[in-house]
């Protein structure tokens, strides 16, 4: 009895390329231009055009040098980079809260109530939010005479008004809790789309095994929302690690909330050291990269079947 040989790769490559529906793609591709050359103009260009200016003292109107090193080593003494990149660090706790509060808010979205919907416009609209007209309005909240302080006061609780974005201590922390409130609707939506991609006939089958309410979230929805969790992880670490706007808006970078991100910005664009705000740019590129990659490799089981 004769076996049929395993395909050759050139077969297989064969195959495929006369599988492909050319005109459908073409078509896809031709969607998807402007979106491409947006990207490919103001975020790779700019990403590749950084990397050589890291190592000149480029200036807009004197003379352009290649200093090598020199930035680097600068900035390996500058204790203003130190103090924005001990403070993105920080910010990177915002993380968790920003995770179990979205699935908690999924979860919740994702049963069959009357009106849910616009539950779930109200919180999205937080995402489609300008950060910087949200940063406004939180400043407004946190004003020493705002909706926070005021009823305190009235209520006796406290007896002077909370500087939230003035006050070295908490500062930081009352930026963050503008970029959680901000970012829950956005994960949301990531994990309300993986509660509805999980089978109904799982849930119910823990359930006619005795599992509660809660075991079932557990033992089964949970371990099935784990690959939505590395990939809103992952994009909730690398946004904490480049945040701006939202700083820029509420504090400006003062009372010690100034972060990498934002001091490569006032570097450059505030007193026209493009080649060492390049290089600040590049060595926090580097940071968020292998940031992303640890977070990856803890959350590597999140592709394995349970």
């Amino acid at each position: 009895m004769r076996t049929q040989a395993p395909a050759r790769p050139a077969g297989r490559l064969r195959k495929w390329w006369s599988g492909i529906n050319w005109r459908t793609t073409a078509v896809a591709y031709l969607f998807m231009l402007p979106a491409l050359v947006i990207i490919a103009l103001f975020v790779f260009w700019p990403i590749i055009y950084g990397l050589p200016l890291a190592f000149t003292n480029y200036s807009v109107v004197g003379e352009t040098r290649w200093v090598g090193l020199a930035n680097f080593r600068r900035l390996m003494h500058d204790p203003y980079f130190w103090d924005a990149l001990k403070n993105s660090v920080l910010y990177v706790a915002v993380v968790p809260v920003i995770q179990i509060g979205s699935i908690i808010l999924a979860v919740l979205v994702n049963r069959p109530l009357k009106g849910v919907g616009i539950f779930r416009t109200a919180y999205y609209l937080p995402v489609v939010t300008s950060s910087i007209a949200a940063g406004i309005a939180w400043k407004w909240l946190y004003d020493y005479k705002g909706i926070i302080n005021a009823p305190l006061l009235e209520w006796g609780i406290i007896d002077k008004p909370i500087y939230f974005l003035s006050d070295n201590r908490i500062a930081l922390w009352a930026v963050m809790a503008m970029t959680a409130w901000k970012g829950f609707g956005y994960y949301m939506v990531i994990y309300l789309a993986g509660l509805q991609s999980i089978p109904k006939e799982l849930e119910e089958a823990a359930q006619i095994d005795g599992a509660g309410r809660l075991g079932v979230l557990r033992h089964v929805t949970i371990p099935l929302l784990r690959p939505f969790a590395l990939i809103a992880t992952l994009m909730s670490v690398m946004g904490a690690l480049r945040v701006m706007e939202e700083v820029l808006a509420m504090t400006g970078g003062g009372a010690d909330t100034n972060v990498v991100a934002l001091y490569s910005y006032q570097t450059a664009f505030q007193h026209f050291e493009f080649g060492y705000g390049a290089a600040l740019g590049w060595v926090m590129a580097l940071i968020i990269f292998a940031f992303s990659l640890v977070t990856f490799r803890l959350n590597k089981g999140g592709f394995k079947p349970e």
